[in-house]
């Protein structure tokens, strides 16, 4: 089926825009560091490419 992405939030949010952090908090982040799992999706893809220069994005298959 889909691709399982992983993304790991690897630099803080501080010092950057509302929307910036507005994605972050969508995706589901809240601490440093924290690792979350999301679908392969056009719309979580195009949230993970506004804060690429934050995390760390594996893919994984399903």
């Amino acid at each position: 089926m889909g691709a399982i992405i992983k993304v790991t939030l690897v630099k803080s949010g501080i010092g950057q825009s509302r929307k910036i952090k507005d994605t972050l908090r969508a995706l589901g982040f809240r601490k440093l560091y924290q690792t979350i799992t999301v679908k392969n999706h056009p719309s979580v893809l195009g949230m993970l490419r506004k804060v690429s220069h934050l995390v760390k994005i594996e893919l994984e298959q399903e």
